[in-house]
């Protein structure tokens, strides 16, 4: 983790200490949700708003109905997963960046990518936009 920085040259702090717990509590609500396909969750930490994007492994889900749908339909077996190396970067007070590796047991020799940018709203930290990639393990 960087340290806090707020210079001149760039009035923005990154990585609060206090915003970075509230980030890291929101990803790890966001990551048991996904592994245990709790549906109104993941909708819930998503902005419900048309220009939320979520690119996924085999979609591209413009806008919260898309992802929506996705998530609705999506199965709910071979979910766990195993992260490493997550990297969660925030600037001021209001915005964060999420970045994560993960694996599956039911994938083997493959590493997923998934990156998130989080934004603080009156009804708390959302993702408005998402990553998630799948490519073979170095």
């Amino acid at each position: 983790m960087l340290p806090p920085s707020d210079t001149e040259e760039n009035p923005v702090q990154i990585n609060i200490p206090e915003i970075v717990a509230e980030v890291e509590a929101a990803f790890a609500r966001y990551e048991t949700a996904l592994v245990t396909n709790d549906v109104p969750v993941l909708e819930e930490l998503f902005r419900d708003a048309p220009e939320t994007i979520r690119y996924g492994a085999a979609e591209n889900l413009y806008g919260m109905e898309e992802i929506r749908a996705f998530r609705r339909a999506r199965p709910s077996v071979g979910l766990a997963r195993t992260l490493q190396r997550t990297a969660i970067t925030t600037y001021g007070r209001d915005l964060a960046t999420a970045n994560t590796m993960f694996t599956r047991d039911t994938a083997p020799g493959k590493v997923g990518r998934q990156s998130q940018t989080w934004v603080r709203f009156p009804e708390g930290w959302r993702v408005v936009s998402a990553h998630v990639s799948v490519v073979a393990a170095e």
